[in-house]
């Protein structure tokens, strides 16, 4: 499966899983420079962002490992940027999902407050 279309499924499971938890899913793919949020949420009175991780397998390990430090420091400088520009009030928590799609099978992990800065 082309890496693209692995990585759009993965955050169209990761937006279901987190709506049936009950948050509301505010922005999807939002882009500043280089880089990107994945998901931004709302759970409860916290603003959530969401790096989703999607695989094949876990061969290798599990996908939230990819989040390198160097990744998560982006992430932060892109969400403070988000808050900013939306001027948003509220705690901010940074999850991860790994979502693991094999032979039709799918596998959903959820960290919440992976990181932080």
């Amino acid at each position: 499966m082309d890496h693209l279309l692995l990585g759009r499924d993965g955050e169209d499971i990761a937006v279901g899983y987190l709506q049936r938890k009950g948050m509301k899913i505010l922005e999807r793919n939002y882009r500043f420079g280089k880089g990107e949020l994945d998901i931004v949420c709302v759970d409860g009175k916290e603003l959530v962002i969401v790096e989703v991780k999607t695989r094949t397998s876990n061969i290798h390990g599990e996908p939230y490992i990819a989040v390198s430090r160097k990744k998560q420091k982006q992430i932060i400088a892109i969400a403070n940027r988000y808050i900013f520009s939306r001027n948003i009030d509220l705690d901010v928590r940074f999850d991860i999902v790994s979502v693991i799609l094999n032979s039709g099978s799918v596998s959903v992990e959820h960290i919440p407050n992976a990181f932080g800065p």
